[in-house]
This record gives C-alpha cells, sequence and structure tokens, in this order.
C-alpha cells in the first residue's frame, strides 16, 4: 500500500517543498470552462426560460401584433372583406367628439378615484396598525370587500341603491325623505366612486406592509424630540412610505384608466340582457366594448385601444418624471459619483 499523502495546493509537503498550484489556463483554453457544464448551464437556462417566452409570445406579442394589424384595417369581425386602411382609424379616433368626451370623463374618473383610494387604503392600514385588542379580526373583515369579485360586487351595488327596492332609498323613506334615481345621472358616477373605494382593501394591504417595514426607532426619536402624531405622521410616516405609494398610484391609474365597473353595474341579472350607461358612466372602456360588440367596428376599436395605451404610456413616464424628490427611496436607484462606494485604487 502506498504511503503517499495528499497535500492542499500552496501548503508545505512533509518534506518543506510547497505544493505547485494549479497554473492559469494558457493559449486557446485561456477562459473556458468545461463544455459539459457549459452546455448543462444552457440547458436548465432555456428549460426554466421557455413556458414563459412561449406564454409572452402566445398570449401578449401575438394579440399586439395581431390588434395592431386590425387597428389598419376595416375589419368588422363577420365579413372577409377588410381592407388595409392605414391610419385612417387613428385619424377618426383624435377627431370623434364622442371619443373624446368618453376620455375627458375617464381622466375625471382616474382623478376622483385614485387619489380617494389611495387614501383611504392608508386611513384603514394606520387604524389597524395600531396595538388594539382583535386587530386581526378588523383587518380581515376590512379586506374582505377586495376579495369579492367585481361582478358580485356590481350587481349587489346594484340592488342596494335600485330606485325602487334598493336598500339606500329605503333608508331615505324612513327619514322620510323622498328617494332619488341613483343608477341615472347625475348620482351614478358618485355610486361608481362608492363602488371602487368599496375595494380599498387592496391599498390597505400593501400601505399596512410599508407601515410595518418603518423602524419604531424613528418614531420613538420624534416623540423625544417633542413631535406630536401628525407631525410624526407627516414627517415621517408619509417620506418613509413614499416608494410604496408612488406605486399604488402608478397601478391606480392603469387599473382605473381601464375600468368597466360602470358596464357591470349596467348588467341586468335577468335574462333580458344589458341596460344602458348612464352618460356620465360612459367611459372610455364603454365606448370601446360598444364600438366592438354593438357596431362590429374591429379596426376602430382596435385603434382606440393602442391609443389608450400610448396614454398609459404617456401618464406613466410623466408620473415617473414628478416624483423625483417626491419619492424617498431608502436605497438610491441611480448612485451618483460621490454616493457610490470607492474601491482600492480610486483616485
Amino acid at each position: 500500500m502506498s504511503t503517499e499523502q495528499i497535500t492542499a495546493p500552496g501548503a508545505p509537503s512533509p518534506s518543506g517543498e510547497t505544493a505547485a498550484r494549479p497554473g492559469p489556463r494558457t493559449g486557446a483554453n485561456a477562459g473556458r470552462r468545461p463544455r459539459s457544464l457549459t452546455t448543462r448551464r444552457a440547458w436548465s437556462f432555456y428549460v426554466f426560460a421557455g413556458p414563459w417566452v412561449l406564454g409572452f409570445l402566445a398570449l401578449t406579442a401575438f394579440p399586439l401584433g395581431y390588434a395592431l394589424w386590425l387597428s389598419l384595417t376595416n375589419a368588422d369581425g363577420l365579413s372577409n372583406n377588410s381592407r388595409f386602411v392605414g391610419l385612417e382609424n387613428y385619424r377618426e379616433v383624435l377627431t370623434d367628439p364622442e371619443t373624446m368626451s368618453s376620455l375627458a370623463r375617464t381622466g375625471v374618473f382616474v382623478a376622483l378615484t385614485v387619489p380617494l383610494s389611495i387614501a383611504a387604503g392608508l386611513l384603514l392600514a394606520v387604524l389597524v396598525n395600531q396595538p388594539i385588542r382583535a386587530r386581526g379580526l378588523f383587518r380581515t373583515l376590512l379586506y374582505l370587500p377586495a376579495v369579492v369579485p367585481p361582478v358580485g360586487a356590481a350587481l349587489t351595488f346594484k340592488l342596494i341603491f335600485d330606485r325602487d327596492s334598493g336598500a339606500a332609498n329605503g333608508v331615505l323613506d324612513a327619514l322620510r325623505i323622498d328617494g332619488v334615481s341613483w343608477l341615472m345621472d347625475p348620482y351614478a358616477r358618485w355610486v361608481l366612486v362608492t363602488l371602487t373605494l368599496w375595494g380599498a382593501g387592496n391599498t390597505m394591504i400593501i400601505s399596512l406592509a410599508g407601515l410595518q417595514d418603518i423602524p419604531k426607532e424613528l418614531h420613538e426619536a420624534a416623540r423625544m424630540d417633542g413631535a406630536n402624531a401628525w407631525q410624526s405622521f407627516t414627517k415621517i410616516t408619509v417620506p418613509m412610505l413614499s416608494p410604496v405609494l408612488f406605486f399604488q398610484v402608478i397601478t391606480g391609474i392603469i387599473a382605473a384608466v381601464q375600468s368597466f365597473l360602470p358596464l357591470l353595474i349596467s348588467l341586468d341579472p335577468t335574462p333580458r340582457g344589458v341596460t344602458s350607461v348612464p352618460e356620465g358612466n360612459y367611459l372610455f372602456m364603454i365606448h370601446v366594448f360598444a364600438q366592438y360588440f354593438a357596431n362590429g367596428r374591429y379596426g376602430y376599436a382596435s385603434a382606440m385601444l393602442w391609443v389608450l395605451f400610448l396614454i398609459i404610456i404617456a401618464i406613466t413616464f410623466l408620473v415617473f418624471r414628478l416624483s423625483k424628490g417626491a419619492v424617498f427611496y431608502s436605497v438610491d436607484p441611480e448612485p451618483t459619483k460621490q454616493s457610490r462606494p470607492r474601491t482600492i485604487g480610486d483616485k
């Protein structure tokens, strides 16, 4: 049996000699990994990334490309006589008064619902973040409306605000006040805003997670310096929560612009079909729905959706530009030369 000992590279051998370290690869093999390892890693990447790539191509890239092609035609979805019309649909979208008015109503709806929804969610988050008894129960009850499907919530609101048998007018009758047509103008818009705020549990959960991430030492230090509750909230809580609020602003705008709730409120639970939408709630997406399925103008409706897509990109870019200096990040997303960590050898 051999008595040779295994010596680690660089360690002294029993004879006092230092074992030679494996030298760097030179020549054609320099910088190359073993081919089997490289191939295995490449196959692993394709196997894990492949489903996402296929899903993106089938469910995102192809529908977008097909909608872009439809927007350049006069397709009606029924006949095969569609032809290429170029940018004619886009010109009509930008000059159609009804399309522009529905877009303006959508802007008002976004300006009303997004700030109110974020403020309501933040208020609820602050309340359920207090050390009170049964705090978990209150959190669950406040979040429950957010898990109700939009169709169910809309039909429930339709029953509550019904002109003849709704609970809202029942309360008014008990107070000897004449009932009103809540689902008609000018009250229909406020019913829609109330329905949007009813799902504020989503923003509450996000704000609550952000509140629990704020170090308690900051509030304790402010309290020792004599700050009251309002000063602590405006000077510490809001700045520390600003990235979360900024996220809610972006996602809230995108969701509100694409809102389909007015049509859901107008759904008739009986087999009679869909009732008309009040003019105050005739938002952009309702107009798109009418062009698609009532008028059969697939090309024109596709052009409307592409215009909406560009508007969303422009609004998102504008909000990002306006947020500079208003959003506090604990880690600088764009480190400057002065804030970049210095390394040995920097001058």
